[in-house]
């Protein structure tokens, strides 16, 4: 997200240049997910699960699932942050309620910043399948830190 063209924008408005530019980051690009709604504090992914991302036993692999709760968690902490900050996840848990296959539909990750500091901020993000039924929730605390030029 951060290059030096952006240097002087603040989190949130790096995000809402990438999202208006329609660049993603690699991960989010390969596994077909967007990034829907963004604010300070509060972020939104969809994804809609297939085949390409089943585990040997025929479910969505948890990964899926970590991606999309990671991903809204650390936008959300990115949108409160100001120029020249990033942040890194330092722990993320999930609690796995329900499995995702390729019936679940659109599954939406929504990500909401807790406790924000200057050096550490915490997150948590539920995510839903196209039903409506919670399929897992995470916790996380993000390292926040100044990025030298």
């Amino acid at each position: 997200m951060f290059d030096e063209a952006n240097a002087a924008l603040d989190g949130l408005q790096q995000i809402q240049a990438m999202v208006s530019s329609n660049r993603k980051a690699p991960m989010i690009e390969k596994l077909g997910l967007d990034l829907v709604e963004v604010e300070r504090g509060h972020a939104v992914f969809e994804g809609t699960p297939d085949r390409s991302v089943y585990n040997p036993l025929g479910g969505v692999h948890g990964g899926y699932a970590a991606t999309l709760l990671d991903s809204a968690c650390g936008i959300a902490v990115h949108s409160q942050l100001g120029p020249r900050r990033g942040h890194s996840t330092l722990e993320l848990k999930i609690s796995y309620l329900r499995g995702l296959t390729e019936a679940s539909g659109v599954v939406r990750a929504v990500g909401r910043v807790t406790a924000m500091g200057r050096r550490v901020a915490f997150a948590e993000a539920s995510l839903h399948d196209a039903a409506g039924r919670l399929c897992a929730t995470a916790t996380s605390t993000l390292l926040v830190f100044d990025i030298e030029s």
